[in-house]
């Protein structure tokens, strides 16, 4: 009974060994694949990660676009009205996009401060924010209306 008991006990733990092995060699490829969202006040306070992917919205700053004649480069500053933050883009914007207008860029923080974006996401109507730009608008003290009365070139 007893070399019985221990051969269960013994099957038992190398089960709970091996799932923890997965478990943590899943959570470790998943790491690197994590991309989250900040905004322009939190990647100015320090918390967003340098050199790894993320994405980071806000609104397009009024007179901030300039585009590069012999490329497709592109820079602009977006912002939450609090803070701002560089983007550089090369490539095709969407069609929608503008100044004054809600975007999300996916791409990488520098560690000269600005965002190398690898995409641009443009908000498709004008009623339209993306759920982690108003949630980031909000949480510095601004609701979605705001930003419509706040107008071109407003900053706090």
């Amino acid at each position: 009974m007893r070399a019985k008991r221990r051969n269960k006990m013994l099957l038992v733990l190398g089960l709970v060994a091996l799932c923890a092995v997965a478990v943590g060699l899943t959570l470790y490829a998943l790491r690197s694949n994590i991309n989250l969202f900040f905004s322009p006040v939190q990647i100015a306070a320090g918390e967003a990660p340098v050199d790894r992917q993320l994405r980071a919205g806000g609104m397009v700053k009024e007179g901030s676009v300039h585009r590069d004649s012999d490329s497709l480069d592109v820079s602009f500053v977006v912002t939450d009205y609090v803070d701002d933050v560089e983007v550089r883009y090369s490539g095709i914007l969407p069609d929608l996009f503008r100044e004054g207008q809600g975007v999300v860029v996916v791409g990488e923080l520098t560690g000269d401060g600005y965002i190398a974006a690898d995409k641009v996401l443009a908000k498709h109507d004008e009623n339209y924010m993306p759920p982690e730009v108003a949630e980031a608008l909000e949480d510095a003290g601004y609701s979605p209306a705001d930003y419509k009365q706040a107008g071109p070139g407003t900053s706090q």
